[in-house]
């Protein structure tokens, strides 16, 4: 009689070896998990898409909350990385479960989009008249501080709607720090902050919810990210920089905002360059991070994530100007290669190549 039972036992130990190894492929995949900044949502998800096609078993899940959610998930630890656009506050940063990193992406523009029936030329705006319109001081579309920068244009005696941001938002921190600067006003009255009193208008949620709010109220004006304004065909206004010049928001005039940034940025990269000095400068520019902890608690999660960071300024900043986001200066890529390679995982770095 042939005894068939050792090469059936082998078949299953074999069997069981292929299902076993099967079931380790889905253990192996990673997910990081993020929050924050609507700013630079788009090219983000464009950087999550690429990066998947070569990193099939790393899956990215960012939730375009805006910057204040970005800050308070990743000071929670509820989040492997959060997004702004503004850097942290000294007394944010002391509360935070460890030490929190901040990483610059790219650059961006915040743009003042507008809705005006009748009115197809290009708008000039002054610091004085956008600190008026979003104080509530000017309430008609005529008033003399608009009219005297558009002499060509006949403007309405449209009353203004003003559209600005009802949640935590970089993109608002970066207006207000703009407006802070340039007007005494404002900075006694409103200040700087991801979430302010608002003296005038009405709120909506994120870049995507001012935008759409702008694009269906005639006679409204806000303060969205460039691409938002581009995607949804909205015009925008040239702003008079510290230079004296109107300058249109456009990468050069981003970048020039950028030119000098590396010089006086500080050890952990945290700067404002609103209002920067210099021809040419579009002056409500901003860079935007990614908030990383510096010791990193699961070392799969945290090399994953050092290694997209290390993609993401070099390869991921070809992307940048397709959407209307300026790339990083190189020097700014040196500072932020240092951050990274500064990640570690029980003292030990994750970047080893």
């Amino acid at each position: 009689m042939i005894n068939h039972s050792k090469p059936i036992a082998m078949l299953l130990l074999v069997c069981a070896f292929v299902l076993n190894a099967c079931s380790g492929s889905t253990s192996s995949e990673v997910r990081l998990q993020g929050a924050g900044a609507t700013f630079p949502n788009p090219i983000y998800q464009k950087w999550f898409s690429a990066y998947n096609q070569s990193h099939p078993n790393l899956k990215f899940d960012y939730q375009s909350i805006g910057s204040g959610g970005g800050i308070k998930q990743i000071s929670e630890r509820t989040v492997d990385f959060g997004g702004s656009d503004a850097p942290m506050k000294d007394e944010d940063l002391k509360a935070a479960k460890g030490e929190i990193l901040h990483i610059p992406t790219v650059l961006g523009a915040d743009v003042i989009t507008y809705n005006l029936p009748g009115v197809a030329t290009e708008l000039k705006l002054t610091p004085e008249a956008i600190a008026g319109i979003f104080l509530g001081n000017i309430k008609h579309w005529n008033d003399p501080q608009i009219a005297s920068a558009n002499a060509s244009v006949n403007l309405p005696a449209s009353e203004i709607v003003v559209v600005h941001r009802s949640d935590g938002s970089g993109t608002t921190f970066v207006f207000t720090d703009y407006l802070s600067k340039v007007s005494a006003a404002w900075k006694e009255k409103v200040g700087v902050g991801a979430s302010v009193n608002w003296p005038a208008g009405l709120g909506a949620k994120g870049n995507e919810g001012v935008t759409g709010q702008v694009k269906q109220t005639p006679n409204s004006i806000g303060y969205v990210e460039l691409i938002y304004a581009e995607q949804n065909k909205l015009p925008y206004a040239s702003v008079k920089n510290s230079a004296g010049e109107f300058a249109r928001p456009a990468l050069d005039s981003i970048t020039a905002a950028a030119a000098g940034a590396a010089a006086q940025m500080p050890e952990d990269l945290r700067i404002s360059i609103t209002n920067a000095s210099g021809t040419g400068a579009y002056p409500i520019a901003s860079f935007t991070y990614l908030l990383v902890y510096k010791e990193q608690q699961d070392q799969s999660k945290g090399k994953a994530l050092v290694d997209f960071l290390w993609w993401a300024i070099h390869d991921g900043e070809q992307m940048a100007k397709d959407l209307l986001y300026a790339p990083l200066p190189s020097e700014v890529v040196k500072r932020a290669e240092a951050k990274i390679n500064s990640i570690t995982n029980q003292g030990k770095p994750l970047r080893t190549s």
